[in-house]
């Protein structure tokens, strides 16, 4: 296999269940630790609860803000932010105002991700675009603007939408950024072939649900 890393270094391995327990986000981060994942996307409620469970590995823990649909203020998104990192979060996984890309404010969409990005330096910041919602010159000017708001990741779905991630957006998107920002595949990602197709189209990070399938599944 033609890879930089395994597969499993690309995973961040998935509970943003709305009914998730403590339990578990425990096997959830006790799997990570099996099976050396990237690191744990949870809900911010479990931040600090995923770090505790997994002091001592190389396991990060990313959180979401304003998921799953962007639609909160800015200063409530800056808030949740703020508190994720507080709390330990090594990564945020940041959905934008897809309202507001629809309505054609650019400026806002970008001024609110660059407000939130600068406010919280020193992690990982990848921006939810919700591709399922974007026509192909709006993926093309999603991509422009990420690339400005200065986030080291665009991503692709919440995995709360009709469709995850497609392998043609993910190649569009490699193409096009010229090595300007990283790319994250998430949504609908459930076995090891898919997961290695977008990593050969040129993701760089895979979000899912299913990481220990996928790596079963090799």
């Amino acid at each position: 296999m033609d890879l930089f890393l395994p597969v499993n270094r690309y995973i961040d391995h998935s509970n943003l269940k709305p009914y998730a327990t403590f339990e578990d986000i425990d096997i959830l981060c006790k799997e990570a630790i099996q099976y050396r994942f990237h690191s744990v996307c949870v809900n911010p409620f479990y931040v600090k609860h995923a770090k505790t469970v997994l002091k001592g590995s190389d396991v990060r823990v990313c959180s979401v803000v304003g998921f799953p649909l962007g639609a909160n203020s800015p200063k409530t998104k800056l808030v949740e932010a703020s508190t994720a990192i507080n709390d330990g979060a090594d990564e945020l996984d940041i959905v934008w105002n897809i309202g507001a890309f629809k309505s054609g404010d650019y400026d806002f969409v970008e001024n609110e991700l660059k407000t939130i990005i600068s406010y919280t330096q020193n992690v990982i910041h990848k921006v939810i675009v919700e591709t399922a919602y974007l026509t192909e010159e709006e993926k093309k000017t999603a991509l422009e603007i990420v690339i400005n708001s200065g986030a080291e990741f665009i991503k692709t779905s919440t995995g709360f939408a009709p469709k995850g991630a497609d392998v043609e957006d993910i190649k569009l998107w490699k193409k096009l950024a010229d090595g300007k920002i990283k790319i994250k595949a998430a949504g609908g990602i459930r076995d090891y072939e898919t997961a290695v197709m977008m990593i050969k189209a040129g993701a760089d990070r895979i979000g899912t649900s299913h990481g220990v399938e996928i790596i079963k599944g090799r």
